[in-house]
């Protein structure tokens, strides 16, 4: 499981600019007038974590594998996007195949950087909303009412919620702020709403502002009620993304940050989709799995092998501070810190695994 992330906003936000500082690379087609990006770009990221090099010398490994998010640029959204506007039926396409969405709201004046209207994040956001909205709300119209001589409690029920939701968004309500239980969200999960996927709001701002909080952030633009927002220097983060570590650290440390805001926007997508990460750590290689908070260990498993998880037997389990503070796999054994673990066990994150298994 990879986590998948697509970058939306109104043209010339500074999504593409975005992109390419988190692939440390030029590859989306950046330039200052709407839709200079027609398909998505799509590109793969290395979740920085500290934890595999640490481990990789402990077992005399020199392959590392980190964990990876795919980011998909996406192409600027206009009002009457859910009518066809501009790249409109493209657009909400290709944001449905995303499993979280990146908000980036333009908080920075560029004159080279053409805009009809003033700067104002908080006005975008809504021409972004409303659009998602409208799209979702032609999904829900699509649905056709159950023959009540042959409907099921189920069809009902589904049809009910279908009302339901159908209300709210006419109220301008998000899916993911509706009121709705467990068994309600899996029973629309099939129809790809796009409010319903959780959402990760960046302001691209100037470089006085990249180290001001999300609080104070919020306050300057009047939108409080967004919630948390991660600001990003698009501009910054190209420039870090020449640098080396070293130099990057120096760089960071003289604008007053103690990390990039790419790496709290990864931490930021594997937060609000619960997700977790798994280590194995052998000569051959060590490496970072993703998977999701609560996920048992034959499902972990699975993740690195379908055949690990059908045949699954067992797991040898120790945390990554054990593994660390005991030098590997035999110095946690000898202490006592290998736990032996079955089909229940619920995997924690930074568990350090070696999964049994017979493909017979």
């Amino acid at each position: 499981m990879n986590l998948s992330v697509g970058i939306v906003g109104l043209p010339n936000a500074g999504k593409s600019t975005l992109f390419n500082a988190l692939l440390s690379r030029q590859i989306a087609n950046c330039a200052p007038y709407p839709f200079c990006t027609i398909e998505p770009n799509i590109g793969v990221v290395e979740v920085l974590d500290s934890r595999l090099k640490v481990l990789a010398d402990i077992v005399h490994s020199n392959k590392i594998v980190p964990a990876i998010v795919e980011f998909k640029d996406i192409a600027g959204l206009v009002a009457g996007a859910s009518k066809g506007e501009g790249l409109g039926n493209k657009f909400l396409a290709h944001i449905r195949e995303a499993a979280a969405i990146v908000h980036v709201l333009r908080a920075f004046e560029d004159p080279n950087v053409t805009r009809e209207e003033p700067v104002n994040p908080k006005s975008d956001f809504e021409t972004i909303k409303t659009e998602l909205c409208l799209a979702d709300l032609q999904t829900l119209e699509k649905q056709r009412e159950p023959n009540p001589s042959v409907a099921t409690k189920e069809d009902k029920a589904r049809w009910e919620l279908v009302l339901k939701v159908r209300k709210a968004l006419e109220d301008g309500v998000e899916v993911r702020k509706m009121d709705l239980t467990e068994d309600e969200k899996e029973m629309i999960k099939p129809l790809f709403l796009l409010t319903a996927k959780p959402a990760i709001f960046v302001l691209n701002v100037e470089e006085k502002d990249a180290s001001k909080t999300s609080g104070e952030l919020s306050k300057l633009w009047n939108f409080v009620d967004l919630g948390e927002v991660i600001p990003v220097c698009a501009k910054i983060e190209m420039e870090l993304a020449d640098l080396l570590a070293e130099e990057r650290k120096d760089f960071l440390k003289e604008l007053g940050l103690k990390e990039s805001s790419l790496e709290k926007l990864i931490k930021k997508g594997y937060e609000i989709l619960g997700l977790q990460t798994f280590l194995t750590a052998g000569e051959k290689e060590v490496r970072a799995w993703t998977i999701s908070k609560g996920d048992s260990a034959p499902k972990a498993a699975g993740v690195i092998h379908t055949d690990f998880e059908k045949g699954f037997i067992k797991a040898e389990v120790v945390s990554y501070e054990d593994f660390v503070k005991y030098g590997g796999w035999k110095g946690a054994a000898e202490a006592g810190k290998v736990r032996l673990e079955g089909k229940e066990y619920l995997m924690k994150e930074g568990d350090v695994v070696e999964f049994k298994f017979n493909v017979g």
